[in-house]
């Protein structure tokens, strides 16, 4: 059987799995219901909890934090996964939601 090579349909099928990939690697979430509540958990290991920022405005939930690089001398890479610098995601509030009852949490790596 042959195949021919259609570099459109390599295209289409890169942006789609770019597309299903999570929104944001260096912060990944879970977001859910519990009773009346709305729970956002966000993965931030190695950030120092001082560079922690969350902010809401116009209905719209920021979270903004920093990972620093550990420095090393005379390290070869082999693999560099781990992201670091400025990290931010944000979130857009239902019109339904209480505002001045947002509450935020730092425990274990997770930011709640």
């Amino acid at each position: 059987m042959q195949t021919r090579f259609d570099p459109f349909r390599e295209l289409d099928r890169l942006f789609s799995d770019a597309l299903r990939a999570p929104a944001s690697g260096a912060m990944p979430m879970d977001l859910y219901r519990a009773g009346e509540n709305f729970v956002v958990a966000i993965d931030l290991p190695g950030v120092d909890p001082a560079s922690i920022d969350v902010d809401v405005e116009d209905r719209t939930l920021t979270v903004r934090a920093e990972r620093r690089s550990q420095p090393q001398e005379q390290v070869q890479w082999l693999t560099r996964e781990r992201p670091f610098g400025a990290l931010a995601r944000q979130l857009t509030l239902g019109p339904g939601l209480a505002l001045d009852q947002i509450e935020a949490g730092y425990a274990d790596g997770v930011l709640t």
